[in-house]
């Protein structure tokens, strides 16, 4: 597991989240740890190292 830091894209706050990279391409949702919203979160790992991350509000 990575553990990677981003923008929450409701609350702004600075949020961790732990990604696994034994899968090469991913999406999920996860709430946010400050304040519980919804995120969409896509990484994308190559040669175990995250190449990229998409993280996306929620609408509802």
């Amino acid at each position: 597991m990575l553990e990677h830091f981003f923008q929450c894209p409701y609350c702004w706050e600075t949020v961790s989240m732990l990604l696994d990279y034994s899968v090469t391409k991913q999406t999920y949702i996860e709430d946010c740890e400050v304040c519980c919203n919804p995120i969409q979160v896509t990484p994308y790992f190559e040669n175990l190292d995250l190449q990229s991350i998409e993280i996306l509000s929620i609408e509802q």
